[in-house]
């Protein structure tokens, strides 16, 4: 099934909006995740990176677990991008529909 994403539009005359529901093409979808992909993987370098930083200014111990747990932690935080693009798709297509 495609990612879809409802948005509202209101019309002259009615207090209640329409709302479109907006799909992405499987192309257009799998371009997003194969982009974020490699965007992923860059932050999770990134993030592997960056929790050795965090280990080596901290008290914490130095083990690879540790690294990895923080790694995790940080790349969870930022790869949600994935979805947040695909709205955005969502949200052009939208848009241009209105037009």
């Amino acid at each position: 099934m495609s990612f879809s994403k409802k948005f509202a539009r209101t019309l002259k005359g009615s207090s209640f909006p329409i709302w479109d529901e907006i799909y992405l093409t499987d192309s257009e979808e799998k371009n997003i995740e194969l982009s974020a992909k490699n965007i992923n993987i860059e932050l999770m370098k990134q993030c592997i990176s960056d929790a050795k930083k965090i280990v080596e200014d901290t008290d914490l111990n130095q083990e690879k677990y540790d690294v990895i747990h923080i790694a995790i932690t940080l790349f969870e935080k930022l790869s949600s991008h994935v979805v947040y693009h695909k709205e955005n798709l969502c949200k052009e297509k939208f848009d241009k529909k209105l037009k």
